[in-house]
């Protein structure tokens, strides 16, 4: 992806649309720093003007915004960016920042109950995420996840490999009920390999959907 920085003074547009709905929630900025930045962490990261320094959206609120994909327009300076909120993205406490004062929702009235199955399942994977982001950045006694930071990541490995066998016995003795929280020990063990190998979900999303596209 070759974004032209310079049209804007080294700053380009990015519009934050909502993955599961298709809502348009707000538009921020980037530099390359900021993009690097929401590459690398999967969180979008704006380069805000009235502080001159790069910020995280939810840095303070803890309503952030986790990446699913990266689109570049066609003159390349633009940025799409499909996101899943952890919370509002407007600091009125609205869904979007295009609601009108006087008729826009509160984010709080799309209640977590209101989204599909499929849906709340990927907010919680989102959350998971974060979770162990940020149990590697503020460690807790007796954590699991930091236990497994501690062992290193050939453990890590063989807690994947291990419960992905589990799954594979489960599905093929039909035991669906018990291969449910294999499967589910799988998901929170790759979410932890991914972190410990400087990986993002969404980067493995990306993949996913490159594999998708029409063939030309």
């Amino acid at each position: 992806m070759t974004i032209d920085f310079k049209k804007g003074e080294g700053l380009v547009p990015a519009i934050i649309q909502d993955a599961g709905t298709g809502k348009v929630l707000m538009l921020g900025y980037m530099n390359q720093e900021a993009f690097q930045q929401t590459q690398q962490t999967g969180l979008v990261t704006f380069f805000s003007r009235s502080k001159n320094r790069l910020w995280t959206k939810g840095e303070t609120s803890g309503n952030t915004l986790t990446v699913v994909h990266i689109e570049l327009d066609c003159d390349q300076d633009t940025l799409l960016v499909l996101v899943n909120p952890t919370g509002p993205a407007c600091h009125r406490n609205t869904e979007t920042c295009f609601d009108t004062e006087g008729s826009a929702q509160s984010y709080h009235h799309r209640s977590f109950q209101s989204f599909t199955p499929t849906e709340q399942a990927l907010q919680f994977i989102a959350q998971l995420e974060q979770t162990i982001k940020e149990r590697v950045k503020n460690p807790i006694e007796g954590s699991y996840t930091n236990f497994l930071f501690d062992k290193g990541l050939h453990k890590m490995a063989q807690k994947v490999g291990e419960e992905a066998v589990e799954v594979v016995i489960d599905a093929v003795a039909g035991k669906t009920e018990t291969m449910k929280g294999e499967a589910a020990d799988l998901i929170f063990h790759l979410l932890v390999l991914l972190e410990a190998s400087g990986l993002s979900l969404a980067e493995v999303v990306q993949v996913l959907e490159s594999r998708h596209k029409p063939r030309e």
